[in-house]
C-alpha cells in the first residue's frame, strides 16, 4: 500500500498548490489588481501573474487527475459512484473536469481572448466579472475539499 500513500501525498500536495493559488488569486490579487495597487494597467498586471502560476496549476491538475484515477483503481473504489453517500467522489471528479475544462480548452481556444478584449474596454466591469467567478469556484472548491476530508475520515 505504499503506492497508495505516495499516490495520496501526491494528490493533497497539488490540490494544496492548486485550491491554494486559486485562492490566493481570489482574495488577494484580484482585489489587489482591481484597487490598481499593481500599477495602472490591470491587464498587464494579470497577465504577469497569471503567466508565472499558469504551469504551476496545470501541472497540480494533472497531477490531482492522474493520483486521484490511480487511487480510485488501485483501492477499486469505482462503486462509490453509485451512491450518494459518497457525494463528495462525484463533487471531486466535477471539480476537476471543469477545472481541466478552463484550464485546457476554454482558456487557450477563447476565454483569454474574450477576457482581453472586455478588459481593453471596460477594465473594471472585467474585473468585477472575473472575481465574482473566481469567488464562485473558491467556493465550490473548499465546499468540495472540506466534504472530501469529512466523508472519507466518516462523517457523512
Amino acid at each position: 500500500m505504499d503506492d497508495v500513500v505516495f499516490a495520496r501525498v501526491l494528490h493533497v500536495l497539488a490540490v494544496i498548490v492548486w485550491i491554494g493559488g486559486l485562492a490566493m488569486v481570489t482574495t488577494v490579487v484580484l482585489p489587489a489588481i482591481r484597487r490598481g495597487e499593481f500599477g495602472a494597467d490591470p491587464l498587464r498586471a494579470f497577465a504577469a501573474v497569471e503567466r508565472r502560476f499558469r504551469l504551476q496549476v496545470r501541472t497540480a491538475i494533472v497531477i490531482v487527475g492522474a493520483t486521484g484515477l490511480y487511487m480510485t483503481a488501485r483501492l477499486d473504489l469505482w462503486s462509490r459512484f453509485r451512491s450518494l453517500e459518497f457525494w463528495w467522489m462525484h463533487a471531486m471528479v466535477v471539480l476537476w473536469l471543469l477545472f481541466a475544462f478552463i484550464l485546457f480548452v476554454a482558456e487557450p481556444l477563447f476565454a483569454e481572448r474574450r477576457f482581453r478584449r472586455a478588459a481593453q474596454a471596460a477594465p473594471a466591469r472585467a474585473f468585477a466579472r472575473l472575481q465574482r467567478g473566481h469567488w464562485l469556484l473558491l467556493a465550490l472548491s473548499l465546499a468540495t475539499a472540506g466534504g472530501a476530508v469529512a466523508g472519507s475520515h466518516g462523517w457523512f
